[in-house]
């Protein structure tokens, strides 16, 4: 009797839970944050084609030593994973925010945690989170599967800053740091 009631409670619960989300809203984002958040994007986009018209004006060789440097570049493998290091800082914020729609981690009103910065580490990236009214690091840390898989990462470990409860730092583990064997 007692794990029939249980169960039932269970039902019931996510009954509601499915009940309020198809009367919430969608998750969104702050208007003035989606400038912030394709800004890599932006500037790529923007950038490259002004530096290769300047190149193309300038008429007097950069474009062809620009372009060498770029081949020694991608041919030197220290630069390549630099590169790759770099590119996984850009991607991994539209992953983290990928994952907390999934895992339903926004406030009521539909905001999504704003992504501050990523930095990279010897283990992967660092993200710094901060969190929206409605949402804390508890909701990290009971989403942490599903955000190891939306990042595509070996393993991800949630702490909240020790001062400030609004800010959640994410630490995306990609690599096995080794151990210094003494």
């Amino acid at each position: 009797m007692i794990g029939k009631s249980r169960s039932r409670r269970r039902a019931e619960a996510g009954l509601l839970t499915d009940l309020e989300l198809a009367l919430s809203r969608s998750p969104r984002g702050i208007c003035p944050a989606l400038p912030w958040r394709w800004r890599y994007e932006l500037i790529l986009a923007i950038g490259v084609p002004v530096v290769i018209i300047h190149l193309l004006a300038s008429g007097n060789g950069l474009l062809d030593a620009s372009l060498v440097a770029f081949c020694i570049g991608l041919l030197w493998s220290p630069s390549r994973a630099a590169v790759a290091a770099r590119a996984w800082c850009i991607v991994t914020p539209h992953r983290v925010r990928a994952g907390c729609v999934q895992a339903r981690i926004y406030g009521r009103n539909g905001r999504l945690p704003f992504i501050f910065r990523t930095t990279l580490q010897p283990f992967g990236e660092r993200v710094l989170i901060w969190c929206t009214a409605g949402t804390t690091a508890e909701d990290f840390k009971s989403a942490r599967s599903v955000l190891r898989a939306a990042c595509w990462a070996a393993d991800v470990r949630i702490t909240r800053s020790p001062r400030y409860a609004h800010l959640v730092t994410l630490d995306v583990i990609r690599y096995q740091v080794p151990r210094p064997t003494w």
